[in-house]
């Protein structure tokens, strides 16, 4: 198991004499300088991500993390936690949104179960990890125990691990749980140093009433929990979600196996948030799909430090955002690989007295 000192010494950021290989690979591609901005910027941070200067990203997964919130019994949400184990369902039987755009993209869909509160019996495509039935209330005390939080951590690490010994190439993130916008806005408000009012949303589509209350239990779950801004993991602990620490540890083994990880909107920049405070260098093997819908979004990929490759009005979550991201990255690498050069198109270059 990685502590968390381990995890922070092993991430180092990429080598930056790739990305400048990569930038004159895409110069001498038949175009002018910089005519496919942010493609050509995509393709350069997974050059010096993968340290391949002709990436293949053929093998994709989107990793749908699920888990139950303790903090549902407050009535911050619109729908009851039973949902959460139904879209499970959904998901293994192919009918939920990010079934079709994964098939969209080439991509593999696995879910994992971190902590739904049901039982779950031979299903395929499906990885049961149960840390628990669901958190604690973390309105009333810490939503999971600090060896729960590391442990979430380490299933995403690990199921990096896994898929890169398959030989994956790019990975998407995603995620299931009612409830788990609320401990996204909690963690948001702590980590971003930020007024909760700024960064909780509707989620589910809870009322103006609805909303109050939800904001009303993020502000008693900060005070009654006092959280570290400091340290992630205190975080996770105190306010997160078991699938949000498995988001976390996604992004955090692929930081250490050198695969870029596309992150789908709110709930995954919450677990993108835990994993830079453990290991700030991690964003630097981030690729970020959407701007979500959810207000507090915006807020968490500004202390990111990271820019959205696109704005859908989404807030789905399941790893929509990521798999939509994932062809985007797909078809950047594809300009770097398969556009001619100059030369072999045998098109003049600009000449140089302009």
């Amino acid at each position: 198991m990685y502590t968390h000192q381990k995890i922070k010494e092993s991430i180092v950021a990429p080598d930056p004499r790739l990305a400048m290989k990569a930038q004159a690979k895409l110069d001498n591609l038949t175009k002018p300088k910089g005519s496919l901005g942010r493609l050509e910027l995509i393709a350069k941070q997974i050059v010096g991500i993968t340290g391949d200067l002709s990436p293949d990203l053929r093998n994709k997964y989107i990793i749908t993390m699920a888990a139950d919130h303790g903090v549902v019994d407050e009535g911050v949400s619109a729908y009851p936690k039973q949902v959460t184990a139904q879209m499970v369902y959904n998901f293994i039987s192919g009918g939920a949104a990010i079934n079709v755009l994964a098939k969209h993209i080439g991509a593999k869909v696995q879910v994992i179960d971190m902590g739904v509160d049901h039982d779950f019996k031979g299903l395929d495509s499906f990885a049961d990890k149960k840390i628990g039935y669901g958190t604690a209330n973390m309105a009333k005390g810490p939503a999971m125990t600090e060896e729960q939080a590391l442990e979430s951590i380490n299933i995403g690490i690990d199921t990096v691990k896994s898929l890169a010994a398959k030989g994956c190439d790019i990975i998407g993130t995603g995620d299931m749980g009612i409830g788990n916008t609320t401990a996204s806005s909690a963690i948001a408000a702590v980590l971003c140093d930020s007024d909760p009012r700024m960064v909780t949303g509707r989620g589910t589509g809870v009322d103006g009433d609805g909303l109050e209350k939800k904001l009303t239990v993020i502000k008693k779950a900060i005070e009654v929990n006092n959280p570290d801004r400091g340290d992630g993991l205190d975080v996770l602990a105190k306010v997160g979600g078991f699938e949000i620490g498995g988001i976390a540890g996604l992004i955090l083994g692929a930081a250490l196996a050198r695969i870029p990880v596309v992150i789908d909107g709110f709930i995954s920049g919450a677990g993108a948030l835990i994993a830079q405070c453990m290991a700030p260098q991690c964003t630097d093997y981030i690729l970020p799909s959407h701007s979500s819908v959810e207000i507090g979004h915006a807020i968490m990929l500004r202390k990111l430090d990271l820019e959205p490759m696109f704005d859908f009005d989404m807030r789905l979550g399941e790893g929509t955002g990521a798999a939509l991201g994932i062809g985007i990255a797909e078809a950047a690498v594809k300009i770097l690989n398969e556009m001619a050069t100059f030369d072999s198109a045998g098109v003049s270059k600009k000449s140089k007295n302009h």
